[in-house]
């Protein structure tokens, strides 16, 4: 950007006024969006976290009190925060797995490989919604053909989603299930691992499981990095399906708060116990542990990614 000198003082040329106040304005959509929905909500959800604000009495100050209530007298925000690291611990590593293994399965020289990619991909855009009703009647027991088959086999099936036992792990199948954003983004990564390397290590007699584990999982290790980040993150403000499901079961978290996710609990506390100030404080609680698995997950990376093909 031009400027000038004068009196020992720097001073924008007139055309770099107007390059700075075109830039603005075009940039100003941006701006507006940020400060409304992103700087003045934190803002707001910050101050109303040290306020008792119970829809439609104004907010009142309370200091640290939500914060005391919700680690002394919560009794269902360690079931809430369990539901959800369960989910974490068990389901993200999982769909890890699942997607590599399919990424690789696309990712082979077979004839009609692009009509392959399609059929795998096409049912991974259904709406959450839409999923949740069509696994929950998969995995219905009396009318899902999950148990039917098992029946036919001689064998009860468990209660799926209407049982305390199996309703996380079922919901874990079927995240499972739709893992084809995250297959996609494999497949990239695997196209895009240099073919020199796997033929010297052929050269050097290496296998398929060792250029599996020394080629690889190493350079696809910063796509993995990415999608384990945002996975948690994602599996700690989870709520669509596990909203819809629990519905069924006739009660927000049920059968039995088995399914009473954070953000299910955020969500009761806020637009139907409406209160707004202790929602804040669970809001903020949820932002700081994201943002420590976070920087705890990065923190590890530095052993196990890696981002130079030597």
């Amino acid at each position: 950007m031009a400027v000038t000198t004068m009196g020992g003082r720097r001073r924008w040329s007139k055309m770099a006024q107007r390059e700075f106040v075109a830039g603005l304005v075009f940039a100003s959509p941006w701006i507006i969006g940020v400060l409304a929905f992103l700087a003045y909500p934190m803002v707001a959800t910050f101050y109303y976290s040290f306020t008792r604000y119970e829809i439609p009495l104004p907010p009142r100050w309370i200091g640290l009190d939500n914060y005391v209530r919700l680690f002394t007298a919560d009794r269902f925000f360690p079931q809430a925060l369990w539901n959800s690291f369960y989910l974490t611990v068990i389901g993200i590593p999982a769909q890890l797995i699942f997607a590599l293994f399919c990424a690789l399965l696309l990712n082979l020289k077979i004839r009609a490989q692009p009509i392959w990619r399609t059929i795998y991909v096409v049912p991974t855009l259904m709406p959450p919604v839409a999923m949740a009703i069509l696994w929950n009647w998969i995995l219905n027991p009396k009318l899902g053909i999950v148990n039917n088959v098992l029946a036919d086999f001689g064998i009860r099936g468990p209660l799926w989603f209407a049982s305390p036992l199996w309703s996380k792990p079922s919901l874990i199948v079927m995240q499972v299930w739709a893992v084809g954003a995250m297959t996609i983004i494999y497949l990239a990564a695997l196209q895009a691992v240099p073919s020199e390397l796997y033929e010297a290590a052929e050269i050097d007699g290496a296998g398929t499981l060792r250029k599996f584990f020394n080629i690889t999982i190493p350079l696809i290790s910063p796509v993995t990095l990415f999608q384990l980040v945002t996975g948690v993150i994602w599996s700690l403000q989870y709520f669509t399906q596990a909203f819809i499901l629990s519905q069924q079961n006739g009660a927000l978290g049920a059968p039995q708060g088995s399914l009473l996710f954070y953000g299910l609990y955020l969500y009761a506390q806020a637009f139907q116990s409406l209160q707004m100030g202790y929602a804040a404080a669970l809001a903020w609680i949820l932002l700081l542990i994201s943002a420590l698995i976070t920087w705890v997950t990065l923190v590890s990376s530095r052993r196990w990614t890696h981002y130079d093909v030597t």
